[in-house]
């Protein structure tokens, strides 16, 4: 009898859990979707929290200079909004200046639960060495910034520690209108400001890379950043189709109120057609997993299709593999990026 009542109490939660995920999908379901590009652009907008803050003065500041092999190391920090600073710190190639100026990629952190690390790991201060893309690219002779996320390296709080301080961060934002991707997403815009005011950048040569989290963080400025004309992704389209079918305890930027009413996460990655994208994914990486992420592929290149730039969005699943960067997927990230920031 116990063991009966066990089984029957299992059934009627994944019952209940299968009622809800339908209950969500017949209420997008009775949602009018914009007919184009421009329409769902503007619902995407409302979505995140209305319009933009307006530009500051960057203030920027170079805390510390340092000499690398190959490259300048530099500690900055620039405003992004009255009195919130963001500390990144920007690699400079040898012998790239004013007079002779280079192409320069953003470069975003992984989330990873990695708090302390944030910036630091791209930039091959610390953690994997997979992911020390910022001085890979600084050795192409790309100039690259790694700035910190809000919540991560420098931007931590005293009081609330880790996922703790992500949380309260997020629902601080939900609560006034917005969400954590509006703060991102205007945190990203502005690293590209600062990128524009550096003398050594060519300003119509820029680009962005990110892995996981930062991938997330590359589909969610792509729409709002014309100035990024590549912008490659590692490992991260969660859908929220997926996240609803699998029970996924993802990173709170993905998450975009209201959004779901009008499209998933592929229909915002699809709004930086024509430029350039390319994606990268691990066939076993749970965090995307891979028959969504199949789909929603599809839903993206339907979107460049529409956009007369076919061409301009490209993909790779490489088999066998989960969340990591491969020599095979950095290898078809610095293609993209050489052949649209290098002509």
């Amino acid at each position: 009898m116990r063991e009966t009542r066990r089984g029957f109490l299992a059934q009627t939660a994944v019952a209940a859990m299968m009622m809800g995920t339908n209950a969500i999908a017949a209420i997008a379901a009775g949602v009018e979707k914009p007919a184009t590009a421009e329409g769902l652009k503007a619902k995407l907008l409302q979505c995140l929290g209305g319009a933009w803050a307006e530009p500051c003065d960057l203030k920027p500041v170079v805390r510390e200079t340092v000499q690398k092999e190959g490259y300048r190391l530099e500690l900055v920090t620039y405003e992004v909004e009255s009195g919130d600073r963001v500390p990144a710190y920007v690699l400079v190639p040898d012998g790239v200046n004013a007079n002779n100026p280079a192409p320069a990629v953003a470069v975003w952190h992984q989330h990873n639960g990695a708090y302390h690390f944030g910036k630091v790991e791209p930039a091959g201060l610390a953690g994997s060495v997979m992911h020390h893309t910022g001085v890979a690219l600084a050795k192409e002779g790309y100039v690259a910034i790694c700035p910190d996320a809000l919540c991560f390296g420098e931007r931590q709080n005293k009081k609330l520690k880790g996922g703790d301080y992500e949380r309260w961060a997020f629902l601080r934002y939900v609560v006034a209108g917005k969400c954590m991707a509006w703060k991102n997403i205007l945190d990203m815009r502005r690293a590209v400001d600062y990128l524009c005011v550096r003398a050594e950048v060519k300003k119509d040569r820029i680009g962005c890379y990110g892995h996981s989290m930062g991938s997330t963080d590359t589909w969610l400025v792509g729409p709002w950043e014309a100035r990024l004309k590549a912008l490659v992704g590692n490992c991260c389209l969660p859908t929220y189709g997926a996240i609803h079918r699998t029970m996924i305890l993802h990173c709170f930027p993905n998450f975009v109120p209201g959004w779901f009413q009008y499209g998933d996460t592929p229909d915002i990655a699809g709004l930086i057609a024509p430029r350039r994208l390319h994606l990268n994914f691990g066939e076993k990486d749970g965090g995307s997993p891979i028959e969504e992420v199949r789909e929603g592929v599809k839903t993206i290149a339907k979107a460049y299709e529409a956009a007369g730039a076919k061409e301009q969005f490209t993909y790779f699943i490489e088999e066998g593999v989960g969340h990591e960067l491969t020599a095979e997927m950095w290898k078809r990230a610095r293609e993209c990026l050489g052949k649209s920031l290098r002509r």
